[in-house]
C-alpha cells in the first residue's frame, strides 16, 4: 500500500513538473519572439520649418444692413387708386409709388383756391381804404384774417393730398408689394420694402481687449455664404463710444461698396479686420498640431545614428496656437528654423516613436466613390 502511494506521488510530481516546465518554456519563447520583433516604424509626411510672414486679423460675425432701408407705410387711410412701380425694380428718389383716393381733398382744394383771389382783393381794397381812414382797423383785420386763413387752409389741403401719395424717400430697390389696386388701407399698412443697395453696412462686436487695435478707416474683409470664395473689401466707419458692460463687447460698424448688388440685407457675414503684417513667424499646417485638452503639441523629427543606421524619431514639443487662418496656424514654442515637423500620420505617434518620412500622397486617405 505504501509502495503504491509513493508511486502515485512520484507520478503527480512528474505531471505537475512537466506542466510547469512547459509553461516556462512557452514564456521564454514568447519573450524571445517579442524581443526579436522589429520596432514599429510609422509613415509620416514632413515639412521643414521656415520663418514666414503672417497676416493677423480680428475675426467677428455680424449681419449685413443696407445703406438705407425702410418698410413704406401709409400715414392716412384710403383706397389704392394707382400703383406706379414693378416688383423688384429700381426707383428714383421722390418717385410716386402708391396713390390713395384723394378726390374729396382735391375738390376742397379747388374750392379754396377759387375763393382765395376774392379774399385777397377784399383785403387789399380794405388796406387802401384804411390808409385813407375810410374803414376801421377791425374791418381790415377781419379781411386779413380771412385771407390768411384761406391760405393756410390751402396749404393744409395740399399736405393732406401729399400724405395720400406714397413716394420713395430715397433712390433704391423696391421689393414685392403687399397691396393691390382698389384695396382699402388702414393707417400703418406695410406696402413695400425699399432699400438703397449702393453700399452696405455691417454691424458686429469685438472684445474690448481688441479696441486698441482698430480705428475708423481701417480695412477689413467680409465673407458671406452666398459667395464663399469672394472677399468683399470695406472699411470701419464707426466705433460705438461705450462698451456693453454685461458682455464686455464693443459694437463696430463697417461700410462695404456694393456695386453689383451682390450683398443683401440680413445676410450672415464673417468679418476679418486686417492688422499690420508680422514677419519671421512660425506658421504650421493645422494638421501638424496635436490638439489636446492638456495642451497642444507638434512632433519634431530628429535623425540619429543607431547601430550604424540613420533612424528618424519624433520628439513631442508643446506649442501655443496664437491664431488660425484657413488651414494654417500661427504658433509659438521651442521650435527653430530648419527643423522637420511631422504634418500627417500623427494618430499613432508618441514621444520617441520611430518614423519614416514619405511623400504626401502615400498618407492621403483614399476617397470613397460617390454613390
Amino acid at each position: 500500500m505504501k509502495k503504491w502511494f509513493s508511486v502515485m506521488i512520484i507520478i503527480a510530481i512528474l505531471a505537475f513538473g512537466s506542466v510547469i516546465a512547459f509553461n516556462l518554456f512557452v514564456e521564454h519563447k514568447t519573450a524571445e519572439a517579442i524581443a526579436n520583433i522589429p520596432e514599429a516604424e510609422f509613415p509620416v509626411t514632413a515639412m521643414t520649418l521656415q520663418p514666414q510672414g503672417w497676416q493677423p486679423t480680428i475675426n467677428a460675425i455680424g449681419f449685413v444692413e443696407p445703406n438705407q432701408g425702410v418698410e413704406l407705410e401709409n400715414e392716412v387711410a384710403g383706397i389704392v387708386t394707382s400703383i406706379n412701380f414693378d416688383n423688384g425694380s429700381q426707383v428714383a428718389a421722390g418717385a410716386l409709388l402708391i396713390g390713395l383716393d384723394s378726390q374729396v381733398q382735391l375738390a376742397n382744394l379747388k374750392t379754396s383756391q377759387v375763393q382765395l383771389p376774392a379774399l385777397q382783393a377784399d383785403y387789399e381794397r380794405l388796406n387802401r381804404l384804411y390808409k385813407q381812414n375810410s374803414v376801421s382797423r377791425q374791418d381790415l383785420d377781419n379781411a386779413q384774417s380771412q385771407y390768411l386763413s384761406m391760405q393756410a387752409n390751402i396749404e393744409s389741403l395740399k399736405a393732406t393730398i401729399a400724405q395720400r401719395q406714397i413716394k420713395a424717400p430715397f433712390a433704391g430697390l423696391v421689393g414685392i408689394r403687399s397691396v393691390n389696386l382698389g384695396q382699402y388701407l388702414q393707417v400703418g399698412t406695410d406696402i413695400v420694402r425699399l432699400e438703397d443697395l449702393s453700399s452696405m453696412k455691417i454691424r458686429f462686436t469685438i472684445p474690448q481687449t481688441q479696441l486698441s487695435k482698430i480705428r475708423v478707416g481701417q480695412a477689413l474683409q467680409v465673407f458671406v455664404d452666398a459667395y464663399p470664395d469672394k472677399a468683399f473689401s470695406g472699411t470701419i466707419s464707426a466705433i460705438e463710444p461705450a462698451v456693453f458692460y454685461q458682455s464686455g463687447l464693443i459694437q463696430v460698424q463697417a461700410s462695404i461698396p456694393n456695386e453689383g448688388a451682390e450683398l443683401r440685407s440680413g445676410m450672415f457675414a464673417q468679418v476679418s479686420i486686417i492688422l499690420p503684417e508680422l514677419t519671421d513667424q512660425l506658421v504650421l499646417p493645422q494638421t501638424a498640431i496635436n490638439f489636446a485638452l492638456y495642451g497642444n503639441s507638434v512632433y519634431v523629427i530628429n535623425r540619429s545614428d543607431e547601430q550604424g543606421k540613420a533612424v528618424d524619431r519624433v520628439e513631442q514639443v508643446n506649442v501655443e496656437v496664437l491664431e488660425r487662418s484657413g488651414s494654417q496656424a500661427l504658433v509659438k514654442g521651442k521650435l527653430a528654423a530648419g527643423q522637420q515637423i511631422a504634418t500627417s500620420g500623427l494618430v499613432r505617434l508618441s514621444n520617441q516613436s520611430k518614423v519614416k518620412i514619405v511623400p504626401d500622397e502615400i498618407t492621403t486617405p483614399t476617397t470613397l466613390p460617390q454613390l
